[in-house]
C-alpha cells in the first residue's frame, strides 16, 4: 500500500477510534438530578428527610447518577432562578421539595420542555412537570393512636406551620387518632407561620403546655417541640424523621418518611426513557409512610396497637378519614360507611370534631 494511503487509512482510524472514545464517555455521563429544599438539611425534619431520599438514590444508583441540592431556597422569586439554574446546568431530572416552589416551577418546565420537573405537595401538572407527596396524615393519626393511649388530660397540641390542606389534614388525623381511643380527647392548635423557626416552635410549644397539653404533635421542621416536652415532662413525637436524640424521654415514637422510594422510583423511569406526567401520593402500603422509634416511655401494648393499626392501613382495611365524621361546629363531613376522597383530602379546609378554634384565613 503506497504511504500516503496507508497514511490517510490510519487518520481515518484515529478519527474513528476517538468518535468511539467520545461516545464511549456520554454513554457513561451519569444522570444529573437536582434537589431544591426549603431549609436546611440539619434541620431533622422535613427537608433532612427529603436529603436522606437523595441519598438513597445516590446508594443505589451509584455512578449512574449525580445528585445537587440547594438548600434554604425561600419561597419567593428567587425560586424561580434556582430552578432555572439547575436545568441551564443540565440536570434532567429536578425535584423541587416545597409547596410554595410550584408556580415557578411550573414556569420552567415550560422553558425546558426535555428537562424532567417534580413537585412535592402541589397541584400542578404539564407534559414534563409531575408531582408527588407522601400520605403524612397516616403517620399522624398513627401518632394519635399513641397519644390518645398517653394522654393523662386528654388535652392534645400541635405546632402547626402554614395553614394549606396538608397541614390541616394532619392535625385532623392526629385528633381522629386519638378520638377512636379516648372519644373525649381534644387538640389545641398554634400557627407559627414558619416551616422552621426554632424559636417560635418553642414559644408554641411552652403555650400549649401552659394551657394544659400533655402530649404534643407539630407539623414545623425542627426538633425544638421535642426539646421543649422533654424540658417540660410532657410528650412529644419525632416529625418526618426519629428526634429522639433531642428528647429521648419525651418522644413516644415518630412519623418517618422515606422519600427514597419516590426518587429512585422516577429516576429509574427517566433513566429509561419511561417517565410521563405523573400524580404519585404514596403512603404506608408503598413504604413511604411508618411509624417506629418508640421511645422508652412508650408501653409494649401501645407500640402494639399502634403498629396494629399501620398494618390495617397498609391492607386496605383501615383508612384514617372514613365515617361518621363532622367537622367541629357539628356539619357533616363524612357520611358513616363512606371514605373521603383524594380529592377532598386535598383541598381540606376545616377542622374535625375535636380540634379546637378554626382554620386561619
Amino acid at each position: 500500500m503506497p504511504y500516503g494511503c496507508f497514511s490517510k487509512l490510519s487518520r481515518m482510524l484515529a478519527v474513528c477510534a476517538g468518535v468511539f472514545a467520545i461516545a464511549s464517555v456520554q454513554a457513561a455521563d451519569p444522570l444529573k438530578a437536582g434537589f431544591i429544599y426549603i431549609g436546611p438539611t440539619g434541620d431533622h425534619g422535613w427537608t433532612y428527610a427529603h436529603d436522606v431520599g437523595r441519598k438513597a438514590v445516590e446508594a443505589k444508583q451509584g455512578d449512574k447518577v449525580k445528585t445537587t441540592f440547594v438548600e434554604n431556597v425561600p419561597e419567593t422569586a428567587d425560586a424561580e432562578r434556582v430552578i432555572r439554574d439547575l436545568a441551564s446546568k443540565g440536570h434532567k431530572v429536578i425535584f423541587a421539595t416545597s409547596f410554595g416552589y410550584m408556580n415557578a416551577m411550573d414556569k420552567v418546565a415550560k422553558q425546558f420542555p426535555k428537562t424532567v420537573f417534580m413537585h412535592a405537595t402541589g397541584y400542578k401538572t404539564g407534559k414534563n412537570l409531575g408531582i408527588y407527596d407522601v400520605r403524612t396524615y397516616e403517620g399522624a393519626y398513627m401518632l394519635g393512636v399513641v397519644a390518645g393511649k398517653m394522654s393523662k388530660s386528654g388535652q392534645l397540641g400541635v405546632v402547626g406551620s402554614i395553614a394549606i390542606p396538608e397541614v390541616i389534614r394532619n392535625i385532623n388525623a392526629f385528633t381522629i387518632g386519638a378520638r377512636s381511643i379516648n372519644p373525649k380527647a381534644t387538640t389545641k392548635v398554634i400557627w407559627v407561620n414558619s416551616w422552621f423557626d426554632p424559636g417560635k416552635e418553642r414559644e408554641a410549644a411552652l403555650t400549649l403546655i401552659s394551657q394544659g397539653a400533655d402530649v404534643l404533635m407539630q407539623n414545623t421542621d425542627s426538633p425544638a417541640v421535642v426539646q421543649t416536652a422533654q424540658e417540660k415532662g410532657v410528650y412529644a413525637f419525632g416529625w418526618d424523621s426519629d428526634m429522639s436524640k433531642f428528647g429521648g424521654k419525651a418522644q413516644l415514637a415518630a412519623s418517618v418518611l422515606n422519600w427514597g422510594v419516590i426518587y429512585n422510583e422516577q429516576i429509574e423511569k427517566v433513566q429509561k426513557g419511561e417517565w410521563k406526567t405523573t400524580d404519585i401520593w404514596a403512603g404506608v402500603k408503598d413504604g413511604a409512610v411508618n411509624i417506629e422509634s418508640f421511645g422508652t416511655a412508650t408501653p409494649a401494648d401501645v407500640k402494639k396497637l399502634a403498629e396494629e393499626r399501620r398494618d390495617a392501613i397498609k391492607a386496605g382495611k383501615l383508612h384514617p378519614f372514613t365515617g361518621p365524621l363532622k367537622d367541629n361546629a357539628g356539619k357533616e363531613l363524612v357520611a358513616a360507611g363512606k371514605t373521603l376522597a383524594d380529592v377532598d383530602l386535598r383541598k381540606m379546609s376545616v377542622y374535625v370534631e375535636g380540634v379546637e378554634g378554626s382554620v386561619p384565613k
